[in-house]
């Protein structure tokens, strides 16, 4: 499976690279990656907001004091309710596509390999488990 994600990763920014046409400067990336992030989160709310399949249901997080940091996912909450209908959850994928295709490309014009990002990041949080989160 990693050869295979290695693969895919490579073959996901060669791709990329080929059509980044209109939007080569870094400029023109750095804002297309910031906009699609901000479409990824306005289909979230609008699978809330406009469908309905979703709930944010939000409250304070109930943390006992004496809590390790290891038990905290025990108890901290999502806020969600629902599951994704099968329309949003096509639209959110496809505005994470567009996020992950900018992400790509700045890779790509950085000369920064994305399956690396992707291994050392794994690595990182395999290595230090919640405490590199915190």
């Amino acid at each position: 499976m990693p050869r295979e994600l290695e693969q895919t990763c490579n073959d996901f920014q060669k791709t990329v690279s080929l059509h980044l046409i209109r939007h080569r400067s870094i400029l023109d990336v750095m804002t297309k990656y910031q906009d699609s992030c901000a479409r990824v989160n306005r289909a979230l709310a609008k699978s809330v907001t406009s469908c309905g399949c979703l709930k944010i249901k939000a409250s304070k997080q109930a943390l006992p004091a004496d809590a390790s940091l290891s038990e905290m996912s025990e108890y901290v909450k999502t806020h969600l309710e629902g599951h994704l209908c099968p329309n949003c959850s096509e639209v959110i994928e496809e505005e994470m596509g567009a996020s992950l295709f900018f992400l790509a490309a700045i890779c790509t014009l950085t000369g920064i390999d994305l399956h690396d990002i992707i291994k050392k990041e794994n690595d990182r949080i395999a290595t230090l488990g919640v405490y590199s989160l915190t």
